[in-house]
């Protein structure tokens, strides 16, 4: 169950002394990000406590909880980053084909990360949750198991051979749709793009051996909509379940690398499930493409999510972002047939259940098949050949 990356990046592939180097500060970069947490969380803190000092005696002393509150902040900061610390220990080892550079995690903090980069840690701490907690139990209900019941729909363990059906998650996130997935009996290889992600699933699926182990403070970083001190404070227990109790015959992997430069191998796969992950494209189009090149004739495709286009309004990046209509057009003209098809299905992600504001997507649920034989393409004449040769 060790992270796979055979296809890491594309630099890896290529073997290009250019792209490795590349590769080393993206990889050292990240490393950086993780270990800066604690410094920059804590002058946050710091920032706020200076002004409240700064307020008449009079409503500092109105204030003295929210002081108190504050330092309780400050050790849950810390908390987090001791779990940090275990995550990033091993991480220039985590890769079976690639070898591990000797200064990969020996970065200090010479270089204070970008914003984006930080908010990135954050989010991976509440990925923790939303993966691999009691308290993200809601979520994975709503948004993996719909997908787990079509799997199961479309190949019942009665009917067929189990492991011999191969179902790909791109977007894998911490590898909790693919473990169960494979859990089931299917052979199921996550793939990841994000080191943020593969760092911590890297952790959670071959270093956590016992159940609730592990504590994070997902939300201490949510300063705004909370009822009460604990609302910002609490902390949440992980993993769930132990990840290492997988049958012993279960085919379970994770592949690193962009999902385009990773998966070109037509008529491979029996099923790719995707969730909240098409819109994470430029040209999402790409995607659908590829999704489609890559089933076997006769193979599902089945989505869950919403369309938040990440590289939206994103400086320094292209994006399309077409409608859902416009989008299930494409899907069409592509060659698929929808079977399935849902919208304005209640999902949320990675959502502080005790916030004063939550945040639910209207996402829609579909599921496609790649047909046996393919439309015949059309002609210059609009025709597509047949009716040629039956005149």
């Amino acid at each position: 169950m060790e992270v796979c990356a055979e296809h890491y990046t594309t630099s890896t592939k290529r073997h290009n002394n250019y792209d490795d180097e590349e590769e080393k500060k993206h990889f050292q970069r990240i490393v950086t990000a993780f270990k800066y947490y604690k410094p920059h969380s804590l002058q946050r803190v710091k920032k706020t406590e200076s002004y409240l000092l700064s307020l008449p005696a009079q409503h500092q002393k109105l204030l003295h909880k929210y002081r108190e509150h504050l330092t309780e902040v400050k050790h849950c900061i810390e908390n987090n980053d001791e779990i940090i610390k275990l995550i990033i220990k091993d991480v220039a080892h985590i890769f079976e084909n690639v070898s591990p550079t000797t200064s990969a995690t020996d970065t200090g903090l010479t270089h204070r990360p970008v914003l984006a980069d930080q908010e990135k840690v954050q989010a991976t701490i509440k990925q923790l949750v939303r993966d691999w907690s009691v308290e993200g139990r809601e979520e994975r209900r709503t948004c993996y198991q719909p997908i787990i019941d079509e799997i199961v729909n479309q190949f019942p363990p009665d009917s067929c051979v189990t492991s011999e059906i191969q179902v790909l998650v791109p977007g894998a996130g911490l590898g909790r749709l693919a473990f169960e997935i494979a859990k089931k009996g299917y052979t199921c290889q996550g793939n990841e793009f994000s080191l943020f992600m593969l760092f911590a699933s890297h952790f959670v699926l071959n270093k956590c051996r016992e159940v609730n182990s592990f504590r994070v403070h997902p939300w201490v970083h949510q300063y705004m909509n909370n009822l009460q001190p604990g609302d910002q404070t609490r902390g949440i227990s992980f993993p769930d379940i132990n990840p290492s109790e997988l049958p012993e015959t279960a085919q379970f992997s994770m592949a690193a690398g962009d999902f385009l430069e990773v998966y070109f191998e037509e008529n491979h796969w029996d099923c790719v499930a995707t969730c909240f992950f098409i819109d994470c494209a430029n040209n999402i189009v790409q995607f659908i493409e590829t999704i489609y090149k890559i089933l076997k004739p006769g193979g599902v495709w089945i989505n869950l999510g919403p369309l938040l286009y990440h590289f939206s309004d994103m400086p320094m990046e292209e994006s399309i972002e077409p409608s859902y209509s416009e989008l299930r057009e494409v899907i069409k003209g592509i060659g698929f047939q929808m079977q399935k098809e849902e919208t304005h299905v209640k999902t949320k992600y990675a959502q502080n259940p005790n916030s004063m504001l939550q945040y639910e997507y209207n996402s829609v649920y579909f599921v496609c098949i790649k047909p046996e034989r393919p439309a015949e393409p059309l002609n210059q004449n609009g025709s597509n050949g047949l009716e040629d040769q039956e005149s």
